[in-house]
């Protein structure tokens, strides 16, 4: 480990060696950092959180209790991950046939900005787009749009949701957010983009 003294480690937790954890992040009860892992500055891991060999981790995140971050996961800058929600690195699990080591890892990206409601479930493979928005108990089983808002078993989009989190109602076209005063126009293709306008 490294700058010991510029983070917090709770004193049941278990930090492995190789890990470089940032200024600013906290480690609460009963964690376990494993060796080869990268957190960023200004993090907070609740109690009983798992992080994995060699998972990266960027800034200001926040990880809620009971959650595992296993090796092929990284979350970038503002991902909230929420109690017990889960993520998973193989597809085809099996006992008998173990699939052990990196390259069996099917990788799963969770962009900047993204929240991850309690419960839900991240099925590994895909990407999260920026600042999207997973309900609770959702069960996500592919590539998640950027600022899509999304609920249910398996997960659809429902809306979308800005960057500060708030909620669109139904719109054609340009929107401006109530809360933040963002501005996002609907593409084409049906995506929604950021048209970086706070006025």
């Amino acid at each position: 480990m490294e700058n010991k003294e510029s983070f917090f480690v709770h004193e049941s937790s278990y930090i492995d060696d190789n890990v470089k954890i940032g200024d600013g992040t906290k480690v609460w009860h009963f964690s376990h950092i494993q060796k080869g892992a990268n957190i960023g500055e200004n993090c907070v891991m609740g109690q009983n959180v798992n992080v994995g060999n060699n998972v990266k981790i960027g800034n200001n995140v926040k990880i809620q209790n009971n959650v595992s971050i296993y090796e092929g996961v990284e979350l970038e800058d503002f991902v909230f991950c929420g109690p017990s929600m889960v993520f998973t690195n193989i597809l085809d699990p099996r006992c008998k046939y173990p699939q052990v080591g990196a390259k069996y890892y099917h990788k799963t990206l969770v962009k900047e900005g993204t929240s991850i409601g309690a419960n839900a479930t991240i099925v590994c493979g895909n990407t999260i787009g920026k600042h999207a928005f997973i309900g609770a108990g959702s069960v996500v089983t592919k590539d998640v749009p950027d600022y899509a808002l999304m609920v249910g078993v398996p997960a659809k989009r429902k809306g979308w949701a800005c960057e500060c989190g708030e909620i669109f109602p139904t719109f054609h076209d340009e929107i401006k957010c109530p809360r933040c005063g963002l501005n996002y126009k609907l593409t084409e293709d049906n995506t929604l983009k950021n048209i970086k306008d706070r006025t």
